[in-house]
């Protein structure tokens, strides 16, 4: 990556997370959700450089959120925010005189929009969530009360400054406009580098980082813990110089339960597939190659992969990618490809795009490494909300299939008509289980494999829910 490059990288993201302190639309990937929604976007969006831009960001916020209506006034009385009860948590908790000292230093911003400057409305109320020393890098989470003009919220802000910095050597680095995220992150590392991630959960949480996964041949997934502890509620993971890492996904569970997860700052700190620098033409090759159904722009299939691998928590190295099918699906273009990491288990991946460059992932499914090019991949098609799952179901056969069908709970199987490129739909009511079979020219079964029902919230890795696996 040149340095030109580098800086209109940097320099867009920051502007981006500068705008994202005013009313922001929602951006692609969003896999950060607040656990009270549990849903995620299904927008593809503008992948491109945006997938691995963290690799050079200087600090940047996960857990990009819509944010919420405006309150009239700032309730000092209470923070409006699990994240900031409790003390100061961080190896700076006992320095009262360094703690107090910050809290003067703590400022306000130009509003993005040219409406004015949001000031500290109340200096005694700012609350210092977090204050530590990482590597190379002191680093601080201020939660305060700011007013422009009659609007008036309460903001999260990070700070950070060199290690062992005093109190007005700390700068601002971003923050977020939420009145209760169930986890906020800081992402600093570089290829080259390395470096570390933060997630600071409520204090009665236990919060854990995940790194890159392993999905066993067998059709499992086992998350790599990456984090230790740095107080209640606060996981660190320290990054070692790798191009390799990829996408890494915080956890926050309480009293042993799963409450929410979603990924740090959503993208890789290493050269994601795609991005200048990087030759894709040997992979895009390769995964072409015998892929049935109408030929996929490359531009939009590196997306999808981009996509995928994102999804995955999977480097961009590595990995083998298949494009099984392609066509039009709903008016969107549709694909459904494969990825596998050496050795591991297989990925199927269904994703669309629409005219307008919007997209939605339709299906995520682990299989097992043996015998995955012999079957047969079926999903529920989607309502025009995008959301909402219909009794219609794709269906793409293998490449030696002859014939296909379906089997809806105990009932006898039902033909599904295909096409020159092995897909077809069918009907299946919603509720009910269903799996499709594919069978080779003489009849004999070539495999089958389950329908899965759909995502309702899909911020975990592909693997972990009964829903989105083969196996049991």
């Amino acid at each position: 990556m040149t340095e030109d490059l580098v800086e209109s990288t940097l320099r867009d993201t920051l502007q981006r997370e500068a705008d994202g302190v005013g009313v922001l639309e929602d951006p692609w990937p969003g896999f950060a959700r607040r656990e009270v929604r549990h849903r995620r976007t299904r927008r593809l969006g503008t992948l491109g450089v945006a997938a691995g831009v963290v690799a050079i960001a200087v600090g940047i916020q996960a857990g990009v959120v819509p944010l919420p209506g405006r309150p009239s006034t700032v309730a000092t009385a209470s923070a409006p925010s699990a994240l900031a009860e409790g003390p100061t948590r961080g190896s700076l908790a006992g320095d009262r005189a360094w703690l107090t000292a910050f809290r003067d230093q703590v400022d306000g911003f130009d509003d993005p929009r040219g409406r004015g400057r949001w000031e500290v409305a109340d200096r005694k109320e700012i609350r210092i969530v977090y204050a530590s020393d990482r590597p190379g890098l002191r680093l601080a989470l201020a939660y305060a009360p700011l007013r422009l003009g009659s609007d008036a919220q309460w903001h999260f802000l990070w700070y950070e400054g060199a290690t062992g910095a005093a109190a007005r050597q700390m700068r601002a680095s971003g923050g977020e406009q939420d009145t209760d995220p169930s986890v906020l992150a800081f992402l600093r590392a570089t290829p080259e580098d390395g470096g570390f991630g933060i997630a600071i959960g409520p204090l009665d949480s236990t919060v854990t980082i995940i790194g890159e996964p392993h999905y066993s041949p067998s059709g499992r997934v086992e998350p790599r813990q990456l984090a230790v502890a740095d107080g209640a509620g606060v996981a660190v993971a320290v990054l070692p110089p790798s191009p390799s890492i990829s996408v890494l996904l915080a956890r926050v569970t309480r009293n042993g339960d799963l409450v929410h997860q979603e990924r740090l700052a959503g993208g890789a700190y290493g050269p994601s597939f795609g991005l200048p620098g990087r030759s894709t033409d040997a992979v895009l090759d390769a995964a072409v190659r015998g892929a049935r159904g109408p030929e996929l722009d490359r531009a939009v299939l590196t997306d999808f992969i981009s996509a995928a691998l994102e999804d995955s928590c999977l480097p961009s190295t590595g990995v083998a990618v298949r494009l099984l099918w392609s066509g039009p699906v709903q008016g969107q273009t549709a694909a459904l490809l494969t990825v596998q990491p050496t050795g591991g288990g297989v990925l199927a991946y269904v994703m669309r795009r629409g005219t307008d460059g919007s997209g939605w992932t339709d299906l995520r499914l682990l299989l097992p490494a043996e015998g995955a090019e012999r079957r047969p991949i079926g999903w529920r098609l989607r309502g025009e909300d995008s959301e909402t799952r219909t009794d219609e179901v794709m269906v793409v056969a293998p490449a030696g299939a002859a014939t296909a069908s379906v089997t809806i709970g105990g009932a006898a199987p039902v033909p599904v008509p295909l096409d020159p490129s092995k897909a077809g739909t069918t009907r299946v009511p919603l509720g009910r289980s269903a799996t499709v079979t594919a069978y080779s020219a003489d009849g004999s079964v070539l495999a089958s494999t389950p329908v899965p029902p759909g995502e309702d919230d899909s911020s975990g890795l592909p693997g972990d829910t009964p829903g989105t696996r083969v196996v049991p």
